[in-house]
């Protein structure tokens, strides 16, 4: 199927829907970076009200694993964010398996930490590359499809959902290139909506708290918490407990994000329709908004 064809495609099949119950009845969505931790979490709860979910990542054996997990309504298609013609494939692929594409997360994201002095050009692109070019490349195609299918339904409602990062809101000392890229991605969110509103598809980004057990924090040999450890980014700490209740410290309801807790901001973007262009903070407090 080509890029088009997927177009006609879900022009055609706006009303075939597997209306399995839930919050997300009748709903295609994509989920990238969709086979391990957040993403997993998120598409998850999502499968559990009722959306036909497609596993996006580049973990070909976890993200069919993780596909298989969640069921019948469930598939796995293979992704680069960072590269346009695996974006484009992955939304043909969303197609063809499900006829069409309501909902897009653009979760899929890398955290590199260091400072000015020893971060190199090559990792701030590549940071960059995946955490801001990779999510306009995931809406500059959703929202092809989402446009096609308003036209063939008028009366119908589409959400891009960039899962941003507290470190979006507030700047992240040792992680420039992280909150540069997410800081970005909110004057993106901020654009998309003002562009794709007449469309009537609402463009929202979700900024969590910490995440601590999942990979990105929790990972022995890549994770944020060693990462920091050796940065020095926590004053004082001599192994990753320190830096995790140092962390654990910082909201006043004392622990991390949960994707329970993300999925409940993202039922509430799809479910209203008076919103779009937000930063919608779920840090347990850790990030005020003034």
């Amino acid at each position: 199927m080509t890029f088009e064809e997927a177009l006609q495609t879900a022009a055609q099949k706006v009303n075939d829907r597997d209306m399995a119950p839930g919050r997300l009845s009748g709903k295609i969505a994509v989920v990238t970076g969709g086979a391990q931790g957040f993403g997993f979490g998120i598409a998850e709860e999502m499968y559990r009200e009722g959306a036909s979910i497609m596993i996006a990542d580049m973990n070909t054996e976890t993200g069919e694993a993780a596909a298989k997990k969640l069921g019948k309504r469930a598939a796995f298609a293979y992704v680069n964010v960072s590269d346009e013609e695996s974006v484009k494939n992955l939304v043909i692929a969303t197609v063809e398996r499900f006829g069409g594409l309501d909902i897009f997360v653009s979760n899929a994201g890398v955290a590199k930490a260091g400072d000015l002095r020893e971060m190199t050009a090559e990792t701030f692109d590549f940071v960059t590359d995946v955490n801001y070019k990779g999510y306009f490349l995931c809406a500059k195609y959703a929202s092809a499809i989402m446009k096609m299918q308003f036209a063939a339904a008028p009366v119908l409602w589409h959400d891009i959902i960039q899962i941003n990062s507290k470190s979006g809101l507030v700047g992240s000392k040792a992680n420039f290139a992280y909150a540069g890229g997410k800081f970005g991605g909110i004057g993106l969110t901020q654009s998309f909506a003002l562009e794709l509103a007449p469309y009537q598809i609402k463009v929202n980004s979700i900024c969590p708290g910490n995440f601590y057990d999942g990979p990105l924090w929790s990972d022995p040999v890549r994770g944020l918490f060693i990462q920091y450890l050796k940065a020095g980014k926590v004053p004082g700490a001599k192994s990753v407990e320190d830096v995790k209740k140092y962390y654990l410290s910082k909201s006043p309801i004392q622990r991390g994000c949960l994707p329970s807790d993300v999925a409940k901001a993202l039922f509430y973007c799809v479910e209203q329709c008076y919103e779009t262009g937000q930063a919608i903070p779920v840090t347990g407090g850790q990030v005020m908004l003034s």
